[in-house]
């Protein structure tokens, strides 16, 4: 049963966008329990083909703001899913002013993951 694994900073950054980003914020979490469902239904990380979801570097997903409306900004909830364990972890939130500092918070992210994993 695959659950969700909030990484420090994840909940401070959430909060931020949905008070000045409502729909945006909405949107992605819609998206995400898209994805989940789609987990939890038993289908493989790479069979879920939604138009919301973007790889990035290191395994890392970016799950955006489509199917939330008109005129929203433009969104991105980063998140690594680790199979083996079924956790997706929640790594970050931003826009596009944030998409490159965002994207190198993860990566990094990933490869102390990567790391801790092989030592234990």
């Amino acid at each position: 049963m695959w659950q969700l694994e909030p990484q420090p900073g994840y909940e401070k950054r959430l909060k931020r966008f949905v008070k000045k980003h409502r729909r945006e914020a909405l949107a992605v979490l819609n998206n995400l329990d898209t994805f989940l469902k789609a987990l939890q239904a038993g289908a493989r990380v790479q069979q879920v083909k939604l138009g919301c979801i973007h790889p990035e570097p290191l395994g890392v997903l970016a799950i955006d703001q489509k199917g939330g409306g008109v005129g929203l900004k433009q969104t991105r909830l980063y998140i690594y899913p680790d199979e083996n364990s079924q956790t997706l972890y929640l790594l970050t939130l931003g826009d596009k002013q944030s998409q490159k500092k965002d994207i190198q918070f993860c990566s990094e992210w990933v490869r102390n993951f990567r790391r801790h994993e092989h030592r234990t």
